[in-house]
């Protein structure tokens, strides 16, 4: 199916899970793609989607393989991923677009952008820093599949602020609600995109090819990805802008959705 809510659509043989924002997908408007982080599925994206999808947008928020809805097993390479995207496009019928992509998802969409510069004509970088490496004893926890690596990546994803509460959404408990959807990640699928982060070696090269304009926005007091290690590739990038959002930890989009979003508007 390639209209309405959703698209269920094959690539590379596997069922491809993507949320559309309720809109069906249109040649002539542009095209916005949304990639999550590590464990998690398109339902981060839901405020941004539905704003763009609302906005003369086509809007791609894709379950990367082996997560969420889609099929198949979970990549294991951030340029099998970024390649992976481009197959979307492909698949979908639309030659360009901006890419929004959160911490793994961010240093898949620098792949995308500086192996196929010629396919997206905006970056957002949410919560990104390149290289990116994972301590050794996180990869470990995650390999054996133990709860911890899920509590380890969500006490350190979240300000402490944000675990204290007060959040944007009310009713709504943030550092709870992170830890669940990690917890509805199959087996080996926080590893593998962990290890993946963790293996990136490209990503200032990749950075250094890319052709279209890219935003940064970084976490004030990011523990995962601090604000300051972004300078590198900040150089790298040709033409870049950086973002920092006042006392948000990683978790940017659960800490400050509209002040995200009021970014994204800007770029994509």
């Amino acid at each position: 199916s390639l209209t309405g809510s959703i698209m269920q659509l094959k690539v590379d043989g596997e069922l491809a899970y993507i949320a559309t924002g309720n809109r069906p997908q249109d040649s002539e408007k542009p095209t916005v793609l949304f990639i999550h982080g590590t464990g998690q599925d398109h339902t981060i994206w839901v405020l941004p989607a539905r704003y763009f999808a609302r906005h003369d947008r086509n809007v791609l928020a894709v379950d990367l393989p082996g997560h969420g809805r889609s099929g198949g097993q979970p990549l294991n390479t951030i340029e099998e991923m970024a390649d992976w995207v481009i197959e979307v496009l492909d698949t979908v019928g639309l030659s360009t677009a901006a890419i929004v992509g959160h911490s793994l998802g961010s240093l898949v969409a620098i792949a995308a952008a500086g192996r196929h510069p010629e396919r997206v004509r905006s970056l957002a970088l949410v919560g990104v820093t390149v290289p990116m490496p994972v301590s050794p004893y996180l990869l470990e926890c995650a390999e054996r599949d133990e709860h911890r690596a899920i509590e380890m990546l969500n006490f350190w994803g979240f300000s402490k602020s944000a675990q204290l509460g007060g959040s944007p959404a009310p009713g709504n408990w943030m550092l709870g609600g992170g830890m669940r959807l990690m917890e509805t990640a199959r087996p080996g699928v926080i590893y593998t995109d962990l290890n993946a982060c963790n293996e990136y070696i490209e990503g200032l090269d990749h950075a250094s090819n890319i052709r279209c304009p890219a935003l940064l926005i970084l976490g004030e007091r990011d523990i995962l990805t601090p604000a300051r290690s972004a300078q590198t590739v900040v150089k790298a990038l040709p033409d870049a802008e950086t973002v920092v959002m006042s006392g948000s930890g990683h978790a940017l989009l659960a800490e400050q959705p509209d002040p995200v979003l009021d970014q994204l508007i800007r770029v994509v």
